[in-house]
């Protein structure tokens, strides 16, 4: 049995600033079979797991092309077009069956599914009768087209994610039962309508979506369901199947696949109101956070998500912390003074503007006066519960201590998504009293375990929990909470 893997992964932010290009995905780009074991091996990847899943004495690998790139604005033509050609020709058609890592959600100028277009020129060339199963994030936009096209499409179970791997194992044995004809994968696509921001997805905290969640995984302890994906969807994708969404892959039983999606369909809508946020005015999310007896107290920063494609450069936060009454970390984008720190070096003072120059929405550039405590390439592994073993890369990384406020300058936009991303730099989460984070949930796998408040603040920017801000233009309405 030969099995061949391939994909791309992007989360596209419509709202955000910047056009993505094709040198984006210049730090993972990776095609053939050794390139992509020796990369991703032993990884808790979907990566890794596909190669774990499928390396065995009966099963030869066909690996293709991978790209991924950090979450950002929407992909230039010209780039997506590069992109799904070189995707689509990495492809073995002699292969028996395929493994397609993908995000859920990318976006491309004239492209609204670009997922949908990838799993076309799959089908396109592998034939008809030959299965396709992809691997699809928490916050896919899940099309119509994208589940016509595969055969079974497997979503993250978790948010924050730690279950990549797993669930790359799974759509690999349900990939190679299919190929062996022990199954006959059937599908069933709903979709309630409904906006979801990602501060009230998460699946292991009492709520709605862990709600949703549980009856889906009862669903699946059914004989005849082989998969039930629960997909949050991403709702600062302005395209027209953005939103909530649930697939149910059963054994040749179309009938039971749409009957359980529906119902999961019912549940959302019934629950709608439950899936709200409310987040703090910044003067009084600082104030609360400085009064706070004990720390580290995180401030969620969740309109510059990087982790949502926003720019990662917002100073709304930034400029109510100059001068703090306790010692308080924030981690901001600034290429410009990443640059003139490394030519200052370490030990030297730093006078000059960070932050703040992808607009207007994100806020003015903040001028930060203190000592350079340290410089290096920003280059470290992921050693949290997330994608332990990806490497990440935040480019020229400077540590900046103005008084009680440390600012972690880095060149490159990167989430807080590991342990790593400030202890790479030097820095212990808990010597700090306030740390800000430019997430909306994926912190929690660096700062969930210590952190003693969390305080969610209401700043502008691409990425706000306040859906009534944005212009969307193209998304299917009505659809809830905008109607």
């Amino acid at each position: 049995m030969k099995i061949a893997v391939l994909g791309v992964f992007h989360e596209t932010n419509t709202f955000a600033p910047d056009i993505t290009g094709l040198e984006a995905f210049s730090s993972e780009w990776v095609l053939g079979n050794e390139a992509f074991v020796s990369r991703y091996g032993g990884t808790r990847t979907s990566m890794g797991g596909a190669i774990d899943a499928l390396c065995g004495e009966d099963i030869q690998l066909a690996c293709g092309l991978y790209a991924g790139a950090t979450p950002s604005g929407i992909v230039a033509a010209e780039a997506a077009e590069r992109l799904i050609d070189a995707f689509s020709g990495s492809l073995d058609v002699t292969s028996d069956g395929v493994l397609v890592i993908l995000h859920g959600a990318m976006v491309a100028e004239g492209l609204p599914d670009v997922e949908g277009e990838l799993l076309r020129r799959v089908r396109e060339r592998i034939g008809p009768s030959k299965p396709i199963v992809a691997t699809l994030d928490l916050h896919a936009n899940i099309s119509p087209e994208m589940a016509r096209l595969a055969n079974i499409l497997v979503g993250y179970d978790t948010y924050p994610h730690i279950d990549a791997y797993e669930r790359a194992v799974e759509a690999a044995q349900l990939l190679i039962r299919t190929v062996s004809g022990n199954i006959v994968p059937t599908l069933a696509l709903a979709k309630p309508g409904m906006l979801v921001v990602p501060q009230v997805m998460l699946t292991h905290e009492e709520g709605p979506m862990k709600e949703l969640m549980d009856r889906a995984f009862a669903m699946e302890l059914e004989p005849n369901v082989l998969n039930v994906t629960v997909a949050g969807g991403f709702p600062y994708s302005d395209v027209p199947d953005a939103g909530l969404s649930f697939v149910v892959t059963t054994e040749n039983d179309l009938t039971l696949a749409e009957c359980y999606a529906e119902e999961l369909k019912r549940m959302a809508w019934d629950r709608r109101h439950l899936f709200t946020y409310a987040d703090l005015p910044v003067e009084e999310a600082v104030s609360r956070a400085m009064e706070i007896p004990e720390g580290p107290v995180i401030l969620v920063e969740g309109s510059d998500n990087v982790g949502g494609g926003a720019p990662a450069d917002a100073t709304h936060t930034l400029v109510h912390l100059i001068n703090p009454v306790r010692r308080t970390l924030i981690v901001i984008r600034d290429e410009e003074a990443a640059a003139a720190a490394h030519e200052l070096g370490v030990g030297a003072e730093y006078d000059g503007h960070i932050g703040g120059r992808s607009g207007r929405l994100h806020g003015e550039p903040v001028r930060i006066r203190g000592i350079i405590r340290t410089l290096f390439d920003g280059r470290y592994t992921h050693i949290g519960p997330y994608m332990t073993g990806q490497r990440a890369d935040m480019g020229k990384t400077a540590v900046i201590e103005a008084g009680l406020l440390t600012v972690m300058v880095t060149e490159k936009r990167t989430a807080p998504w590991d342990p790593g991303h400030i202890r790479s730099a030097g820095l212990q989460a808990d010597d700090y009293h306030v740390i800000v984070v430019k997430s909306a949930v994926a912190w929690k796998t660096a700062f969930g375990s210590i952190c003693k408040a969390v305080i969610p603040v209401d700043t502008p920017g691409c990425c706000s929990s306040n859906l009534s801000h944005f212009p969307y233009k193209q998304i299917q309405r009505p659809v809830f909470p905008l109607d």
